[in-house]
């Protein structure tokens, strides 16, 4: 069968579509012929080295697809289950994958095979950002980066379906356009030279109460002054590049700020977990609070245009490859 495999880090030119054996299920896995596979930026991290692999290594982190088989003691899933996951090891991109029975959940009749490989990682990121990184109240303003993507177009929609009102970050005025259909109440441009002084006066002058940075080095001052008086700084992506050291004094002469550097896998770890992330994020889906805009598809094949047109943020919502 086929999968994308590296053998060292680099550009999207290191991606290699090879022959692999079969998946054969082990003890407690289930095999899962694909028919959808998530990008997301964390695949990149994985490509150049950000996050370091073991060579030869497979990439992606989320898919969908039908149960094929089952290996021994497995009863959480049968052969033609729809499933889909979200969760390490890398390996996503292929046609067919051994996987932890218990990582994986069934889709309900009102997500099919791409919704679900458009929403596991990114819904489940704008979940936990939301409910578990800062809880957001009813009434509460936030500010959230790359309002046009994958996870901020989830997460303006459920923002807005809590009460919350979401300032977003867009890199175009295309992109704006979309993310105010998407939930937000206001987009600031990326390169807006006044960019502070427009969040600070959408605010009254108080600041939001938690900022949602997924560009990391290039954003993170700014971000930080962004935030009101003991407020939550959620730098969840490196974009740009990692943050640089700072000294947590930064934090007290911005009014006893809170940082953290989530990563979704921690809060998704326990399966009581990841069925309680899931369960709302399909409820939100089914129940019409939540439109998923999958922006573009790519065969598995091509899989190395996908990464150039990310990393050149020439893409819009959720990117699938088709195996």
């Amino acid at each position: 069968m086929k999968a994308i495999q590296i053998n060292r880090c680099g550009g999207p030119e290191v991606l290699e579509y090879v022959d692999v054996p079969e998946p054969v299920a082990a003890p407690g896995q289930a095999v899962v012929r694909q028919t959808a596979i998530g990008l997301n930026f964390i695949d990149t991290y994985h490509r150049s080295g950000l996050y370091p692999l073991a060579f030869p290594a497979g990439l992606g982190m989320e898919a969908a697809g039908v149960v094929e088989a089952v290996g021994p003691g497995v009863a959480s899933c049968a052969p033609g289950d729809r499933v889909a996951y979200c969760t390490p090891p890398p390996g996503a991109y292929a046609a067919k994958r051994a996987m932890a029975a218990d990582r994986l959940v069934k889709l309900p009749a009102g997500v099919d095979d791409r919704m679900a490989a458009a929403a596991m990682l990114k819904g489940l990121t704008a979940w936990y950002l939301l409910r578990r990184s800062y809880p957001v109240r009813s009434g509460d303003t936030v500010l959230a980066y790359a309002a046009a993507g994958g996870v901020g177009l989830i997460l303006g929609q459920w923002a807005r379906s809590l009460g919350v009102r979401a300032i977003g970050v867009a890199g175009t005025p295309e992109k704006a356009e979309l993310a105010r259909a998407h939930g937000y109440a206001e987009v600031i441009l990326a390169d807006a030279p006044d960019f502070v002084a427009r969040v600070r006066g959408l605010t009254g002058g108080a600041g939001v109460a938690a900022v949602y940075d997924s560009v990391g080095k290039a954003s993170f001052t700014q971000s930080l002054d962004c935030l009101r008086k003991h407020g939550v700084m959620v730098s969840y992506g490196n974009a740009s590049g990692p943050v640089e050291p700072f000294t947590p004094l930064e934090l007290a002469r911005r009014g006893s700020l809170y940082l953290t550097r989530p990563s979704l896998f921690d809060f998704i770890a326990e399966r009581a977990e990841l069925e309680a992330g899931t369960a709302e994020l399909f409820a939100l889906i089914t129940g019409g609070g939540l439109k998923l805009h999958i922006g573009q598809t790519y065969p598995l094949a091509d899989v190395a245009r996908a990464h150039r047109d990310l990393e050149a943020r020439r893409t819009t919502g959720s990117t699938l490859l088709l195996p």
